[in-house]
């Protein structure tokens, strides 16, 4: 059975490229093991948490409407999040970085909605309903970092990959399924790990992507906040792990001044993070993304943008002087001596916009072979066209029906007939169609008659590149979804059996104890599942409770697992401070 999410107009608005990658939450398929894992994670975060995190940590865990005893369902945090202005949508797993951040440009939530394995309940790689939704919600009720998180995917959804982000991203996202699948051979996990290792290592620029992730990482995932003296938590990976949250806060973890030099510290998600960044307030976040953006090809364009567009191999824009925008994938361009673009061409289809509007007939399906086009200053004429009025136009024979040839002052020719010109809402040419045109530059034939109606770019320079298309409805699917899947658990005798004295227990807190009942499902647990530690917790909880004999039994139990687990010995330690407390 699958959950329904409430409809919430933020959700409603969003382009179908990302719709595409929404999945029922289907809140059923939670076992009472996850139901435990998700009360014991949320027991501790919020008794240490409510010490050591931004004071927004526990208001906002009731204005979104978490529960401490119970995995939230995207219906009643969908309802909730609506007064704040926000939404949520369940995904499987990590998707692509640029879809990541559109969605908070939108202010919605991704929540991956799989939750860890009781093995790895204090830090999990993979995104999990436990780092979304009890991480990074509480915090957006705070004003100025929901606005700063906003502004973010804003910013971060334009910023260009290169192709070496294409490949970390898969590899990634698969270590992370692997690491979390029960079935996974130690084998695999290796092999997904010594890849993303292989990757990390190499030595390639980074690219826009790669930095900003970086500045989302040490600020949204792992970010403090106040002074490095008395630090704060307010990031999402802190405040969803168990670990990390108290590691962070020792003298083993350098604390550095957040600023724009974070841009370049890279991460490793699959250890403890030796550094972090401590930002003063909320608003410096903010100042040092618009720092930053200004460094990006949104902001600076010229051929270093283009540049990054080409290498990225994915759908980009650039947009000229005049406001054309032209989005598709770019494959070649060339530059004068003062590396000024002078000409370009995409392969495939490609758009054509103003004002993030794709000119009607100017879509994909009429540019389905990619668009070319140079621009620059004509030769000879200190007037750019873009420039001329009605006058000009006629002097220099700009006419429809007229066969013209100009020359521009790179050298490129354009010769053919002048069928009509399309003009921007202040009645300036942006682009001129022609028919039975060559364009050359030097030796080479850039466009023959042959290839059709040629579309010249007005415009001298390029103001903007950024990833994505300028109007979003021009092309069917932005993103690529991932063909590595999360892989659900398969289930066994013993399992099923497992889960269901967790749900029996579970059922006793919620109604009332049954001292003969926790004596079977304790005894079944000794046969059986000697191993687990968690459901004699909670059982050891419930014991306490009624004051039932029983609780001493099942304590000189796990002081036995302490001794016989040393690596789970401080969870069941923190377990029983939070039972006594």
């Amino acid at each position: 059975m699958q959950t329904p999410i409430e409809s919430n107009p933020l959700i409603d608005r969003l382009p179908p490229h990302l719709k595409q990658f929404i999945k029922p939450q289907n809140y059923e398929d939670y076992s009472p093991i996850d139901q435990a894992v998700w009360r014991y994670v949320m027991r501790k975060n919020v008794s240490y948490l409510s010490k050591v995190a931004h004071n927004s940590y526990v208001k906002g865990l009731e204005m979104t409407g978490i529960s401490i005893d119970d995995i939230p369902s995207m219906y009643g945090m969908n309802r909730i999040l609506k007064d704040i202005g926000w939404a949520a949508v369940a995904v499987d797993g990590f998707i692509p970085p640029n879809a990541f951040m559109e969605f908070q440009a939108y202010k919605v939530l991704v929540i991956a909605s799989d939750i860890r394995q009781l093995e790895n309940i204090e830090y999990t790689p993979a995104p999990d309903i436990i780092h979304e939704a009890a991480g990074h919600a509480p915090i957006i009720a705070n004003p100025d970092y929901a606005e700063y998180l906003r502004r973010f995917g804003e910013i971060g959804a334009k910023a260009i990959l290169s192709s070496h982000d294409n490949d970390m991203y898969e590899a990634v996202r698969t270590l992370s399924i692997l690491k979390e699948a029960a079935d996974s051979t130690p084998e695999a996990i290796e092999n997904a790990e010594t890849l993303v290792h292989e990757l990390q290592q190499k030595k390639v620029p980074l690219s826009e992507m790669a930095k900003i992730r970086n500045l989302h990482w040490w600020t949204v995932e792992y970010g403090l906040i106040g002074t490095i003296d008395d630090p704060k938590i307010y990031g999402a990976g802190l405040l969803s792990s168990i670990g990390e949250s108290e590691w962070c806060m020792t003298n083993d973890v350098e604390k550095q001044d957040y600023s724009i030099d974070a841009a370049d510290i890279e991460f490793d998600i699959t250890q403890p993070q030796p550094q972090l960044f401590v930002t003063p307030d909320f608003a410096y976040l903010m100042q040092v993304l618009e720092e930053f953006a200004n460094t990006m090809a949104l902001r600076k364009g010229g051929f270093r943008g283009l540049r990054k567009l080409i290498d990225s191999k994915k759908i980009g824009s650039i947009e000229l002087n005049t406001g054309l925008q032209i989005s598709g994938v770019f494959t070649e361009m060339i530059t004068d001596e003062d590396n000024n673009v002078v000409f370009f061409k995409t392969e495939g289809p490609t758009a054509l916009a103003n004002r993030e509007k794709e000119l009607i007939g100017h879509g994909t399906e009429g540019n389905q072979n990619g668009f070319c086009s140079p621009i620059g200053k004509l030769k000879g004429i200190s007037l750019a066209i873009e420039d001329m009025g009605p006058l000009d136009l006629k002097a220099y024979n700009f006419y429809d029906g007229k066969y013209i040839a100009i020359t521009y002052e790179s050298g490129i020719t354009v010769e053919g007939l002048n069928v009509t010109g399309i003009r921007n809402v202040f009645g300036k040419l942006i682009l001129i169609e022609f028919e039975d045109c060559t364009v050359k530059y030097k030796d080479r034939i850039l466009f023959s008659p042959e290839q059709g109606t040629f579309k010249l770019a007005v415009g001298s320079s390029i103001v903007s590149a950024f990833a994505g298309a300028a109007d979003f409805r021009s092309f069917d699917n932005l993103y690529h979804v991932s063909e590595t899947k999360t892989i659900q658990q398969k289930k066994n005798h013993l399992k099923a059996e497992l889960e269901d004295l967790y749900a029996q227990v579970r059922n006793m807190r919620s109604d009332s104890f049954n001292g003969q009942l926790g004596q079977e499902i304790f005894e079944t647990l000794m046969t059986n599942h000697s191993e687990d530690w968690l459901l004699s917790l909670e059982l050891y909880e419930l014991c306490v409770l009624e004051q039932h004999a029983l609780r001493e039994e099942v304590l000189a139990h796990l002081n036995a697992l302490k001794l016989s687990r040393p690596a789970i010995a401080h969870l069941i330690d923190d377990g029983l401070a939070l039972i006594k407390n």
